[in-house]
């Protein structure tokens, strides 16, 4: 049995849906845990200290150690203070579970500036506010684990979301550069895609009929979710740099691949491009990058030249090395 003992974890938007599941069965299995969540509504207005307590006080009932941070992720000022409480409360820090966010539907011709900068201020800077003095204390005790929770409204798309899919994916961004810079500290980061029965589901879909007799809405009970994200928040977990997607019980890598592409003879031109179109789109053949250092040294290499500069040893920086 994967366990946590000895270990403290954050995990914020905790109060309800799936940040509450994953943060009981954290406590399950003996992790501490900092229950993190302001409390307000789906669309972020308003707090309630109540929803992160009540938590903490199931937890403890069930024998587990918990403490409840009101502090909201959209500023660093309080990204700092979720980090400190889990240093006051149980003096470390192990793993981070980046779930806090809101969510609301508007077209996109409808989406205002304000609109835009509410869900990334919560969800992308929130996750930066958030990862950053976290990073700090685990590089200090060359240990720890980042889950960030993306959505695949971001990496596929989802009509009406284009604030709330741009600021998924960023998170995506961060969580790959974590992952590389971590690596000689012994932190590793990855994202989870979730589709998962929850209050977002139920504001924005509405049909109360349509809900209760929903073949699918009944697959994708929240508790399914959970097994992934406990798994990447461990030390059994040795996985670094990566997306993965659970839907009903189905877990699933998600990638960005690098097709092959068409290498141009000459100096192309547009209509170049349009005649090997169909090359240039083709997925058949592919690779997933580690790094943006990848894709330069695959051409590098079908070109025949060097990624080298004369009498130097490396050509680009290598985050790896301490």
């Amino acid at each position: 049995m994967i366990d946590f003992e000895g270990q403290v974890a954050i995990v914020t938007g905790a109060g309800r849906g799936l940040g509450r599941l994953y943060a009981l069965d954290l406590a399950r299995r003996g992790a501490s845990v900092v229950v993190n969540d302001l409390g307000g509504t789906m669309r972020g207005k308003g707090a309630d200290t109540s929803v992160a307590d009540q938590v903490v006080e199931e937890i403890k009932e069930a024998g587990g150690r918990a403490i409840a941070s009101h502090h909201s992720v959209d500023s660093p000022e309080g990204g700092q203070a979720i980090i400190d409480t889990a240093l006051d409360e149980f003096g470390r820090l192990d793993s981070v579970v980046s779930n806090a966010g809101i969510f609301n539907s508007i077209p996109f011709d409808a989406l205002t500036p304000d609109d835009w900068r509410q869900m990334l201020r919560v969800h992308l800077d929130g996750g930066f506010y958030l990862s950053q003095p976290a990073y700090r204390v685990m590089a200090k005790q060359n240990y720890g684990r980042f889950v960030f929770i993306s959505s695949s409204a971001g990496n596929f798309g989802q009509p009406s979301e284009a604030h709330y899919a741009a600021a998924k994916t960023g998170l995506v961004g961060l969580s790959n550069v974590i992952a590389i810079e971590g690596a000689a500290h012994g932190i590793l980061s990855n994202t989870v895609l979730p589709t998962g029965f929850s209050r977002m589901v139920t504001e924005t879909v509405g049909d109360e009929k349509f809900l209760e007799e929903s073949g699918f809405m009944r697959a994708i009970r929240a508790e399914l979710v959970v097994p992934l994200v406990t798994f990447l928040a461990s030390r059994a977990c040795e996985v670094t740099h990566r997306n993965y997607s659970a839907c009903a019980g189905r877990y699933a890598r998600v990638f960005v691949g690098l097709g092959e592409g068409w290498l141009a003879a000459a100096e192309p031109t547009a209509d170049d491009i349009l005649e090997h179109i169909d090359a240039v789109s083709a997925t058949d053949k592919f690779i997933v990058p580690d790094s943006i250092v990848d894709e330069v040294l695959e051409v590098c290499d079908r070109l025949g030249i060097s990624a080298m500069p004369d009498n130097a040893e490396v050509a680009f920086p290598d985050p790896t090395r301490s």
